[in-house]
């Protein structure tokens, strides 16, 4: 089993002509191609504008709704610029597309609210914007991660950070502990998924027997997550929170990755997600390390 994305995906691009969507695309393909029958679909892309293109032998439509009816996608994701994302996300909802990842960065808090508004009464799920996607590995990735590092396996991956989330998943890797699915959520102050939507799902799955969750300075995530897992997860967590030595009022990376007033500190994260059992590594890779010796060679 897995979560979000499974062999039952059908992707659809919107931005898919410009250059990261294009680039991106054909990653995607590759992926989709190299697992053969067990791999899922990437059936089209988006640009208003340009229907009746193709990009890599896919067809390009002008809108979301025309693109749904004639491929059957069930999953978008938004290779978009900045400006045009939020409606690119609204419309990706309106045409009924369950999982909607938005792996474009910067795009402005205001512009954002009124899309999470919008989601709350709809059956789409939104994971990101700023994110590098999901994969469930040797089936479907959907988005900028790089596949090959990836291997199947019993432990899910929840990150704030793309370039950590791959720091760890070769670290797992490495350690004979293959992934079920790798989703970042994100770093921006205003997004969809967050970390206790996936770590429900990932208690809830069946073939996920362990969590890797990677957070950072900002915010509460990390604090809303240490409740949930002290009250409703009986699976191993390791955890690593990036941003020990930030100074307070400073941005450091993501958007949403700032100290501010005494909120939102490294260490207050990692005590609460101490004190609610989970495994705090004080590196990256030291999370597959810390999992390895709690699911001893069982699933290794």
């Amino acid at each position: 089993m897995s979560i979000l994305v499974d062999a039952g995906t059908r992707v659809l691009v919107q931005g898919i002509t410009g250059r990261e969507g294009s680039f991106h695309t054909r990653q995607m393909l590759a992926y989709a191609r190299a697992q053969g029958e067990s791999g899922a679909r990437i059936v089209g892309g988006v640009t208003p504008g340009k229907g009746g293109q193709s990009v890599e032998g896919l067809p390009v439509f002008d809108d979301v709704v025309t693109a749904v009816a004639e491929t059957g996608a069930n999953t978008s994701i938004i290779y978009v610029p900045a400006r045009f994302a939020a409606d690119a996300i609204l419309e990706a909802a309106e045409a009924g597309i369950a999982l909607i990842v938005a792996i474009s960065e910067g795009i402005p808090v205001w512009d954002m609210l009124p899309v999470l508004c919008y989601l709350e009464g709809s059956p789409s799920r939104l994971v990101g914007p700023n994110c590098p996607g999901v994969i469930t590995p040797g089936v479907v990735k959907v988005g900028i991660m790089p596949g090959h590092i990836h291997r199947p396996g019993p432990v899910g991956v929840v990150s704030r950070s793309g370039t950590l989330t791959y720091e760890v998943v070769w670290a797992l890797t490495q350690a004979g502990l293959g992934q079920s699915t790798c989703v970042g959520i994100g770093g921006d102050p205003v997004s969809g998924t967050s970390f206790v939507d996936v770590l429900r799902l990932f208690q809830e799955d069946a073939d996920t027997a362990a969590i890797a969750m990677i957070g950072e300075i900002g915010g509460r995530a990390e604090e809303d997550a240490a409740a949930y897992i002290a009250d409703h997860v009986h699976k191993p967590v390791a955890a690593f929170v990036a941003g020990r030595t930030a100074p307070p009022g400073r941005r450091m990376g993501h958007a949403g990755a700032i100290v501010d007033g005494g909120v939102g500190d490294a260490e207050t994260k990692i005590a609460a997600l101490r004190e609610a059992g989970v495994l705090v590594a004080d590196s990256p890779d030291e999370i597959a390390t810390l999992l390895a010796e709690r699911l001893g060679t069982a699933h290794v």
